[in-house]
């Protein structure tokens, strides 16, 4: 647990600075030690909305609806990962 706690922290650290891939890298690794952990699902999904990842987003916070069925934080950010994903099908449809 004590792994854990410390990668979360390095992502949060990562995340503050904009580095948002290593955020991605950390928040990743403390899902291999605990599955069941929202906030790294919804911390992740920050990072990938950050990064355009959109659909990586709305899988993560997908993840975290199963698990808790009222999370605000990932009802939201899974709104605007469909909204990213809404304005990159607009912009193909234009190509």
């Amino acid at each position: 647990m004590e792994k854990f706690k410390k990668l979360k922290n390095e992502g949060n650290d990562f995340v503050k600075l904009g580095e948002y891939e290593e955020a991605v890298n950390r928040y990743s690794e403390c899902m291999k030690l605990n599955t069941e952990e929202c906030t790294v699902y919804t911390n992740r999904a920050l990072c990938y909305l950050k990064l355009y990842k959109y659909e990586e987003a709305k899988q993560d916070c997908d993840h975290v609806l199963q698990i808790e069925d009222s999370n605000i934080k990932a009802f939201y950010r899974r709104a605007l990962a469909y909204k990213g994903l809404q304005v990159r099908k607009k912009n193909m449809a234009g190509i």
